[in-house]
């Protein structure tokens, strides 16, 4: 079904050039690279920073293309995997079809070009769930999570990708901002404070406890608000909220029915030579060891799914205190994008720790799957 709707809409040579292009070597860039590179963001690196994606970008995105082609499972032929396969096409012959990038007109249409793409996949990350949902729902029960090991990884290499494409376009269309935030390098915080980001992203996480159960744990932060080193403020945000939200949701419903005072939320945050290290800690009740391989898979998750409920994904801007079970790992991809980790210990019957380890060197390529 997915390759005869693949022969309808695209010609045979649009389909050999995709395959051609999705052999491509991939070239990976550095946070400091990016850093460097984007503080003078003069006419002519912006040339060649366009020039540079104008051939990037095509090859990333038709890897990506070709993998959605051939899923196990029949992953492929589900409807919302289809939409997002044709979106990956069309900005793959979008940005083919633009001509060579020789001055600064062509180079300001080319990013608005890709602004357009980036927008058009804002909403992969749930479109790819649904896929997923609707193929649990037709699934053989015989078939155990663990064996479907293969779209994990797919998944796993898809949103890493995803992660990359998004941080090269919106880098290169910050560097356009007339008015930059001061020791901001496009996406790129110079002096990010972790300390700070976390206040903000647990602030966040607690009001959307607070909206959906009418009470929410305290959160205590420990470590120096002056402390800064450069990241990209938007990625820790999104991190920090994420387990922040998880255990602000176990604390909440193991103590909802108790007398006793719901324990605190605490946030440690660490600065090694390597590393800077977040540790979220809580007294929510623990993982059972038996669960715990599973948090880091795309098909598990505790709490009721949105997906269910919203069939128009397009419209569900509510953020909900439980998702579709994409927040760690997602969150753990973020970690290793720019060279750091997340790891979760949990103790049964007591709470979890989560370790978010953030290379503070900033030197590692990105990851390119």
């Amino acid at each position: 079904m997915a390759v005869k709707k693949l022969c309808e809409s695209y010609s045979k040579s649009f389909r050999g050039e995709v395959q051609r292009w999705g052999c491509m070597k991939q070239t990976g860039v550095s946070l400091r690279y990016m850093m460097e590179f984007g503080s003078r963001p003069t006419e002519k690196n912006l040339l060649i920073s366009a020039q540079f994606l104008h051939k990037e970008l095509p090859i990333r995105i038709a890897r990506r293309a070709i993998e959605l082609e051939s899923l196990p499972y029949g992953l492929s032929e589900k409807p919302a995997v289809l939409e997002v396969r044709d979106w990956y096409l069309d900005s793959y012959r979008d940005l083919r079809a633009f001509p060579e990038i020789k001055d600064k007109n062509d180079e300001l249409e080319f990013t608005q070009m890709i602004k357009m793409i980036k927008v058009r996949h804002n909403n992969v990350v749930p479109t790819m769930a649904l896929g997923v949902q609707q193929l649990k729902k037709g699934i053989n029960v015989k078939i155990v999570y663990e064996d479907l090991d293969e779209i994990h990884q797919f998944l796993d290499r898809f949103y890493m990708s995803r992660i990359g494409i998004r941080m090269l376009i919106g880098q290169h269309v910050e560097l356009h901002n007339p008015n930059p935030a001061p020791d901001c390098v496009g996406y790129i915080h110079t002096k990010m404070s972790p300390v700070e980001v976390a206040r903000s992203a647990s602030e966040d996480a607690r009001s959307i406890c607070l909206r959906e159960y009418g009470s929410a744990p305290d959160i205590s932060i420990y470590g120096d608000p002056n402390f800064t080193f450069p990241y990209v403020p938007t990625h820790l945000h999104l991190m920090v909220f994420e387990l922040v939200k998880n255990s602000l949701r176990a604390v909440q419903e193991q103590f909802m029915d108790s007398d006793k005072v719901a324990p605190p939320v605490r946030i440690i945050v660490a600065d090694g030579i390597e590393d800077v290290t977040i540790k979220v800690s809580d007294e929510g009740g623990g993982i059972p060891r038996s669960g715990l391989p599973k948090i880091f898979t795309y098909l598990y998750s505790t709490a009721k799914n949105p997906l269910d409920e919203q069939s128009d994904i397009g419209s569900s801007g509510g953020l909900t205190m439980a998702g579709y079970g994409y927040g760690l790992p997602i969150s753990r991809l973020y970690a290793r994008y720019f060279g750091g980790d997340l790891q979760i210990i949990s103790m049964e019957g007591y709470g979890t720790d989560a370790y978010l380890h953030l290379s503070r060197l900033g030197d590692s390529q990105e990851p390119l799957p």
